[in-house]
């Protein structure tokens, strides 16, 4: 499995409790495509939020961000990490 970042622009005041709303949508439907999202960020001022996920593709990953309703702008594959 790879790890992703993703990426969503235009969630300019986003609060805390939207941003959990927004994971649990994921994660409820995440198992239909082999996906698991383990984090979220987000920045209110600027409406961005980031996203990170292990999945087997980024179409999948896109998959249940769109059947969640919040498409990723962008999604990044996370080859290398360290902690």
């Amino acid at each position: 499995m790879t790890q992703f970042i993703d990426v969503h622009h235009g969630m300019k005041g986003i609060t805390a409790d939207q941003l959990k709303q927004a994971h649990k949508a994921d994660l409820a439907i995440e198992k239909d495509e082999g996906v698991h999202f383990e984090r979220a960020w987000a920045d209110p001022e600027s409406g961005i939020v980031y996203c990170l996920s292990e999945g087997p593709s980024a179409e999948a990953v896109q998959r249940i961000h769109e059947r969640a309703g919040h498409k990723a702008d962008e999604i990044h594959p996370v080859p290398l990490s360290i902690w």
